[in-house]
């Protein structure tokens, strides 16, 4: 009996001793797995998306903002003026900023840097590119390159471009030029060495870039591209419209002309090079350099710089025009470099909504009449943060014109910016609506100019010249009714009516050689409602301060002007009221 219960003790114990290592087992298990799945969970990352890649916008909806001028137009023929012959010494101006950023992906092209870099671009140091926070103008034609901005590689200071086989077109640099069978083209992109062009600088490449031109005209959205690194030579060409659609006009390499009149072609004209008729949508662009090559044709000597006194010998005198738009609409010019041009660099006839910016226009002072930027019969013409150095006018402005607005220009060494000449050959000229402001004119023949000629007739109002920065200027505030290139011309009673003029905040220093204002008009059609408003002009040498010139000018001085003008006549010439004066 005893015996039994000892057993009963004994497996009682055992049972209870194997129910508490299940128990314990279980437990461990549990807590082992509950530690194991926190670190599980802990350790784990989600692996971040990849970003989407650039889209390009797409531009072509961007197009057909306006139609061409109404008015006639000479044909792409046609003469061009050939008046000034004056010069100063040329100087050099900095260098374009760097294009916007986010280049489209699949073109090669260089990040620019941020804008926040730059900086600020006051006018009187002559770098008016980018003035940051301008506000664009609402009518300004709408870039139609939209995600295509190429970035340029900086080009060499000086020296030829780099010859093909080492070609630093958009990319990195070292890096092997891109043949043209291989380059970057979602169809919208022509390589103009895809058409044979060589780009070494002597072979002739006007038909591939007329093929080009042909392709990208049939196009509803084309960039025709002169890539970087390569020098292209091309005959005088019209490129000619209407297209399609737009196009950009791509230019990161130099374009040149043969060099000189006895390697121009005898069956070419010889009074343009490069010609854009009947274009709608056009931008002409890129960090490159277009290369007039002038100097041969300033050296002909018809050309009065050659000839003692400025005497001219006789002999053809044709010399063309770089860059000349004849009917065309909504074009866009920025970014570019243009030089040497043995006449005009730029001329804009019969055109409407023009935007210049950004460019940079560079010949010798003593290069014969190689304004910068002509404009005849065109309105809605807008010319902002460019420097120009040359022989002639920065701008000029001729009959037919209205609703232009420069500004942030650095202009000089040459003669100014004009309005005129009008009149010639008694002509009817009409010009209103100019404003020309925040600007800096440097080491020139003239400040701001109106020149007309006697015996012509029309009207030249609603001017302003305002915030303007004189140093060392000859005739800084001019209006000249008496101008004339030879000695032989003879006074007219009738004349081109100027009035309603203001000159606002005008200040710097004056070349001693001539008054600081000269108003020289008509003796019977008198300028009228001149305003003269805070300009003080004092001389860049020496402290005698020499007395404004009038003749025949009435106007108002709401301030005081340094020097002081007492020669303006008040009120309403009786000569007004008995004559009718035409008013355009």
């Amino acid at each position: 009996m005893a015996y039994s219960r000892r057993v009963s003790i004994l497996i009682f114990c055992i049972c209870f001793l194997g129910f508490i290592l299940s128990v314990q087992a279980r437990r461990h298990h549990s807590i082992k797995h509950k530690h194991t799945h926190h670190h599980n969970t802990y350790e784990f990352s989600e692996t971040p998306s990849p970003s989407p890649s650039p889209q390009l916008t797409d531009p072509s909806n961007n197009t057909n903002a306006h139609n061409s001028a109404n008015s006639p137009s000479p044909s792409p023929e046609a003469d061009s003026p050939s008046d000034d012959w004056n010069a100063d010494n040329s100087t050099a101006a900095s260098s374009p900023s760097p294009e916007p950023s986010n280049p489209p992906s699949g073109y090669n092209a260089m990040r620019a840097p941020s804008p926040s870099t730059e900086p600020a671009n006051p006018p009187n140091k002559g770098n008016g590119y980018d003035s940051p926070g301008a506000p664009s103008a609402s009518h300004a034609p709408t870039n139609p390159l939209n995600g295509y901005n190429f970035t340029r590689t900086p080009s060499p200071s000086s020296g030829p471009a780099a010859p093909p086989n080492k070609g630093n077109d958009y990319n990195s640099p070292g890096a092997p030029t891109t043949s043209p069978a291989n380059s970057p083209d979602d169809g919208n992109v022509i390589d103009v060495r895809k058409f044979g062009a060589v780009g070494d600088g002597i072979s002739d490449d006007t038909e591939a870039f007329k093929m080009t031109w042909d392709s990208a005209c049939q196009k509803d959205f084309a960039v025709i591209h002169v890539p970087y690194g390569f020098s292209f030579m091309i005959q005088s060409t019209i490129f000619t419209g209407p297209c399609q659609g737009s196009i950009v006009f791509q230019v990161d390499g130099t374009i040149m002309p043969p060099d000189g009149p006895e390697s121009w072609l005898q069956k070419n004209s010889k009074r343009q090079w490069l010609v854009f008729y009947k274009i709608n949508e056009l931008s002409l662009q890129g960090g490159g350099t277009i290369d007039g090559r002038g100097h041969k044709w300033w050296d002909l000597p018809c050309k009065p710089h050659k000839g003692i006194n400025g005497t001219t010998s006789p002999g053809p005198c044709d010399s063309p025009i770089a860059l000349r738009f004849f009917m065309s609409s909504n074009l866009t010019v920025q970014r570019l470099r243009i030089k040497d041009s043995p006449q005009f660099h730029f001329r804009f006839d019969n055109c409407k909504n023009v935007h210049i910016e950004s460019i940079h226009i560079t010949a010798p002072a003593l290069s014969p009449n190689t304004d910068g930027i002509h404009i005849e019969n065109t309105n809605g013409v807008e010319i902002y943060n460019s420097v120009i150095s040359n022989g002639d006018d920065c701008v000029s402005i001729g009959s037919g014109c209205y609703d232009v607005d420069i500004r942030n220009i650095t202009c000089g060494p040459g003669h100014g910016i004009s309005i005129g000449s009008l009149g010639n050959h008694n002509s009817r000229a009409c010009v209103s609506n100019i404003t020309v402001r925040d600007s800096v004119i440097k080491v020139s023949n003239n400040g701001v100019r109106i020149k007309t000629w006697q015996g012509g007739s029309g009207a030249v109002s609603g001017i302003t010249f305002s915030n303007i920065h004189m140093n060392n200027v000859r005739n800084p505030i001019i209006i000249d009714q008496y101008y004339c290139l030879t000695k032989d011309c003879t006074n007219k009673t009738s004349a081109v009516y100027v009035s309603d003029i203001l000159y606002s905040n005008i200040k710097g220093t004056y070349d001693i050689r001539s008054p600081p204002m000269h108003f020289a008009c008509s003796d019977t059609v008198p300028c009228t409602n001149l305003t003269l408003s805070e300009v003080e002009l004092l001389p860049a040498k020496g402290d005698l301060v020499s007395d404004p010139f009038c003749w025949n000018a009435y106007g108002d001085l709401p301030t005081l002007t340094i020097p002081p003008v007492s020669c303006l006549l008040e009120g309403i010439p009786r000569s007004l009221l008995d004559n009718e004066i035409d008013h355009c």
